[in-house]
């Protein structure tokens, strides 16, 4: 007969470890199509072009012919910033665009957000009502602005002749006004997009600072202020950063209430010089190039400047 042998009272018994499961043809297969897709995506469509326009900044060329590319060194950038008229005029109307954006959409698609998350009646309602234009392209919402700001037929003349007979303003083609009608077309989109945004943050919120701030006497402009807003950075960074990058890229409106190729006087900006330069009726792949760097340029240094001082507060 056999013995059975037990273990000494007192000693605990030791598992083997586990040998690591080795992965399958179908599992490696898998994850190579999962990963290496997107990486080649962004390899293509990002970073192949992105190492392009900056060896194109440095030429000139008419995108014709590839032995028509001819080596110009910085002569493009020389060109742009001390001897072509629109630069300047599309910097200034890029940082109105990102003042206006941060100044008045912004907040007030917060305060949309705050108001929403009290549980007011019909919220569902307001919700589908105030982000309907986030849902359409900004083409499509440039179309739709379109005919409200037609000199001929559009609504706002229609109202305006309706309060005041005989008043005609072309709301596109004035230097003066043209640009924020078209600020006032994009709030309208931006507003949306920030509030479900801040709307998401609120969700997560611990409703029990809000009420330790009521039993200390706060009312709902101190709570949201002291504690809300406070709270809540993650988001607020995440809005500032989006913010500036909108603005920063704005193009498909003004593209399309600009009429297309061709900056209007008074709305210049920086996506559109790249445009005219690049696909416009004289085609300056190298000029267009330039301008894109410089771009891009600026943008890097904004937000990396703004996530830069952000992270060092957070750490001191």
């Amino acid at each position: 007969m056999s013995s059975v042998h037990s273990a000494p009272p007192g000693t605990r018994r030791t598992r083997r470890p586990r040998r690591p499961r080795r992965l399958g043809l179908c599992d490696r297969l898998f994850l190579t199509v999962i990963v290496g897709v997107p990486l080649l995506a962004l390899l293509v469509f990002v970073w192949l072009p992105a190492l392009a326009s900056l060896a194109l900044s440095f030429t000139q060329w008419d995108g014709l012919e590839l032995s028509g590319i001819q080596w110009t060194g910085l002569d493009n950038y020389r060109e742009i910033f001390t001897n072509y008229p629109p630069f300047w005029p599309a910097v200034q109307h890029n940082v109105i665009w990102l003042l206006f954006t941060a100044l008045l959409p912004t907040p007030f698609g917060i305060f949309l957000a705050y108001q929403l998350d009290r549980k007011i009646r019909f919220t569902r309602i307001y919700q589908t009502a105030i982000f309907l234009p986030m849902v359409l392209s900004l083409a499509v919402v440039g179309l739709i602005w379109e005919i409200i700001y037609n000199p001929d037929n559009g609504l706002l003349n229609g109202i305006l002749n309706t309060a005041a007979p005989g008043h005609h303003i072309d709301w596109l083609g004035d230097p003066d006004l043209n640009l924020w009608m078209v600020l006032i077309a994009a709030a309208w989109r931006h507003t949306g997009y920030i509030m479900i945004l801040y709307l998401a943050g609120l969700k997560g919120f611990d409703p029990a600072l809000k009420e330790a701030a009521a039993l200390d006497g706060a009312n709902g402009r101190q709570t949201f202020l002291r504690v809300v807003f406070p709270a809540l950075k993650p988001v607020n960074v995440i809005i500032l950063v989006v913010t500036a990058m909108e603005s920063l890229r704005a193009f498909d409106i003004v593209y399309v209430l600009g009429g297309g190729v061709g900056s209007k006087p008074g709305m210049e900006l920086l996506s559109l010089l790249i445009t005219d330069n690049i696909i416009g009726e004289s085609s300056h792949i190298g000029y267009g190039s330039a301008l894109a760097m410089i771009m891009l340029v600026i943008s890097l240094a904004a937000i990396g400047t703004f996530l830069v001082q952000n992270f060092r507060k957070e750490d001191q």
